[in-house]
């Protein structure tokens, strides 16, 4: 083999593991090098399936990753169930989903969960979600943090930290 070809080659096989191993690095941290919050699920992947088709059961719940649908959910706050599927395709663009226990929480709790979607109107959505674990669920691609009682600054936390750390960046 040639001099110029070694060189090739060995350029190649090093920008592989360079790359391999920034990969490596940045899993896990968002673009200003914080760690994100909550538990890691590893990525059940992205695929598209079509409304109500049948899909292997997710590794979290909720889920933080995996089989959704198409179309994802407009940011914002709803006073009713959505579709695990749908809340995904959020994940997948950088999104966070906030849930509370319906009969977990208090309205005013509610109401203070409002207040923080509002301060993050193109990133988040705030849902009922009635088999969750505990009162207080986030979402982010392939975390999830689970709290047993509002802490407002936990929540703007995981938010801030979370948010745009997905396949799919969609700027806010």
């Amino acid at each position: 083999m040639e001099g110029p070809a070694k060189l090739g080659i060995a350029v190649a096989v090093f920008s592989l593991l360079l790359f391999g191993g920034i990969i490596l690095v940045d899993r896990g941290k968002n673009a200003t090098g914080e760690p994100l919050m909550g538990t890691f699920f590893e990525s059940q992947g992205q695929a598209h399936i079509a409304v109500g088709a049948a899909h292997d059961p997710y590794n979290s719940n909720p889920p933080t990753s995996g089989p959704h649908y198409a179309e994802p959910a407009d940011w914002g706050v709803y006073d009713r169930e959505l579709p695990d599927e749908q809340l995904i395709h959020n994940l997948e663009h950088g999104g966070v989903n906030i849930f509370y226990k319906p009969g977990g929480v208090n309205q005013e709790t509610i109401d203070k969960l409002k207040l923080i979607q509002r301060a993050f109107p193109r990133k988040t959505v705030l849902t009922p979600r009635s088999v969750n674990n505990k009162p207080i669920t986030l979402t982010s691609w392939t975390y999830l943090l689970e709290l047993d009682s509002f802490d407002e600054a936990t929540v703007r936390e995981f938010i801030r930290r979370n948010k745009d750390k997905a396949p799919e960046y969609f700027p806010d």
